[in-house]
């Protein structure tokens, strides 16, 4: 049910990274016409949660950014679907720059052309795959509070002999090892460092106890990269020099919300070998706030106004001289001062507490003394970059608002069988005491229910139009609109999506079932995934199994032609080969 707007807008700008679903090989083997960002959570397309995320904030300012290949497909449903069409106006742009393809990196969107040409203020980032319950407002306002700047809030830039402050970032990261916790999920490692202490008691219910300030971000897969190669892990005496008390999480993922200011538009334009948001935006910019001279290597000091270097560009705008890339920097980790065996190869060790450093010999003081100051210098010169870490409960997933990625089939059903649970707005009696997710009826079309059937209303879902016969059993699922579930199916802890026939006694368990997909009669699947428009001969028993249409898997003309050109090569290979046999035989002779 949509949200209305409440609040006054914040000037911000969103933008909705509309990606291909590679993780979704079942579900999306033709991204084109089944993109990622339509697939159903809890009978909702996926992207209409970061479109209510942004809408209950406010923020109406909305850009959806997807391949031009899935633009027709995604403009179909925000003007037909029903749920995309009840959300609040002003609708969401869509953009679908010419250059962006199913590998583009999300740093890599940001330096396109026409999203520099879109962004011109301070701008939130979101996947199209997330799934928060937290309200945005709370995390805009503990942006504002820490991290943002009067001068680039208000476009105050009158003074022209004092570098105006600059707005730094906001990002969350979640817990993943939850109450039923998913085999695999991606992780990230996360260094912070707490805050200045306040003397003001943080107002009840905001986010300000759980915000600090990010000096190391890289993925979890990275750093066992890193591990391998440094045989530990290396920490710079700079960065414990600053921050004696380092807090380390090893179990946390990176949700990809990000608050920017504007500025960062232009740190991503300059260093064009920044590839990702996540590693390469936040890693460099993390590590400029500590690591002594990094920033001007990355043309940070120009961009924001620190440095006599910069030059006017002919739009107006200043830029750092020559273009700085991360990579093309001499910077590299030290070899001592190493923590060995910290954190275990499964990334799944966290460390939370003190780093001491190592104490150096052979340093004068009056050295150390003054690199120290240098150091905390540049430390505050550059706008930090804050991380939200979502508290979580391992007992009770209901007693913290949800957030969290939805970009594996395991989490897909985990995700939308977790929000079937929550009560209806029908049960608790108004939209505004309900969670934003919860849907109106659990059971969307009752008269199709037939008598002598059990369906579990407490943990399931039934959209509308879906009829189901009679000595059916339904329990824990989320049945998609246009389902037909035969006589005698049990189905358990299920997602099927929109017109799935299920055939007569067919038992279903942890099954995921792709759109116009049919159950043969008697069919008995176990944690299975079905991709759409797919038949299911009748009795197939079978577990962990992906069914999938041969379709567009059939060798082209021109794979046929290597395939022969390869065959008469090692044809060729073998007749020579006996050639030389013969004629050492003939030499022994």
């Amino acid at each position: 049910m949509p949200h209305a707007v409440t609040i006054a807008t914040p000037g911000l700008q969103a933008l909705i990274l509309c990606g291909p679903g590679s993780s979704f090989p079942t579900f999306t083997a033709n991204p084109d016409e089944n993109p990622k960002a339509l697939l159903p959570i809890a009978n909702r397309p996926m992207v209409w949660y970061p479109l209510d995320f942004c809408y209950r904030a406010g923020i109406t300012n909305i850009t959806l950014i997807c391949p031009p290949t899935a633009q027709q497909a995604i403009q179909t449903a925000l003007n037909t679907n029903p749920f995309l069409t009840s959300l609040p106006y002003p609708r969401p742009d869509l953009l679908a720059p010419k250059d962006l393809d199913q590998n583009t990196g999300t740093a890599e969107i940001l330096r396109l052309p026409q999203v520099q040409e879109t962004v011109t203020s301070d701008f939130l980032v979101l996947p199209c795959d997330l799934v928060c319950e937290l309200g945005a407002d709370k995390l805009l306002q503990a942006w504002m509070v820490k991290s943002a700047s009067l001068t680039d809030l208000l476009d105050d830039t009158r003074s022209e002999n004092v570098p105006p402050k600059r707005s730094g970032g906001l990002g969350v990261w979640y817990q993943t090892k939850t109450a039923t916790p998913i085999k695999g999920e991606e992780t990230d490692f996360l260094a912070t460092v707490p805050l200045p202490s306040s003397s003001v008691s943080p107002p009840r219910g905001s986010l300000f106890p759980n915000i600090s300030k990010v000096v190391y971000s890289t993925p979890t897969d990275s750093l066992k990269d890193l591990l391998e190669e440094e045989k530990g892990f290396p920490i710079r005496h700079a960065l414990l020099k600053q921050h004696p008390r380092v807090r380390m999480l090893t179990t946390h993922r990176d949700a990809h919300i990000y608050i920017f200011p504007h500025w960062i538009m232009d740190f991503v334009r300059e260093n064009e070998r920044l590839e990702t948001i996540g590693e390469d935006v936040l890693g460099w910019w993390a590590k400029a706030g500590w690591q002594k001279g990094l920033s001007k290597k990355l043309g940070l000091d120009a961009i924001l106004g620190q440095s006599s270097t910069a030059v006017s560009n002919t739009d107006g705008k200043t830029s750092p001289v020559g273009s700085h890339s991360p990579k093309d920097s001499t910077v590299k980790h030290p070899t001592g001062s190493q923590i060995h065996d910290a954190i275990s190869a499964s990334g799944t060790t966290n460390l939370e507490g003190p780093v001491r450093p190592v104490i150096r010999t052979g340093d004068k003081p009056g050295h150390e003394e003054t690199e120290s100051a240098n150091e905390k210098q540049n430390d505050s010169t550059i706008p930090p970059m804050l991380a939200y870490i979502h508290p979580s409960s391992s007992t009770d997933s209901t007693s913290t608002p949800l957030i969290r990625r939805v970009d594996t089939a395991q989490l897909l059903l985990q995700i939308s069988l977790q929000l079937a649970k929550l009560p209806s707005i029908e049960e608790v009696g108004s939209a505004e005491a309900a969670s934003p997710f919860a849907h109106t009826r659990k059971v969307a079309y009752p008269e199709g229910v037939k008598p002598r059937t059990t369906i579990t209303k407490q943990d399931s879902l039934v959209a509308d139009n879906v009829t189901v016969q009679e000595k059916t059993s339904i329990k824990e699922c989320v049945i998609g609109a246009n389902c037909q579930i035969g006589e005698g199916a049990k189905l358990s802890q299920c997602l099927l999506m929109d017109g799935v026939v299920v055939g007569k006694n067919c038992k279903l368990t942890k099954c995921i079932l792709g759109k116009r997909s049919e159950m043969g009669e008697g069919c008995t699947l176990t944690e299975c995934e079905v991709q759409e428009n797919l038949l299911v001969e009748a009795k197939t028993e079978t577990k962990n199994e992906k069914f999938m249409s041969s379709s567009g898997l059939e060798a082209t003309e021109e794979d046929l032609a290597e395939d022969d050109d390869d065959e008469e090569n090692d044809g060729n290979g073998n007749d020579e080969d006996g050639e030389d046999e013969e004629d050492d035989e003939s030499a022994e002779e």
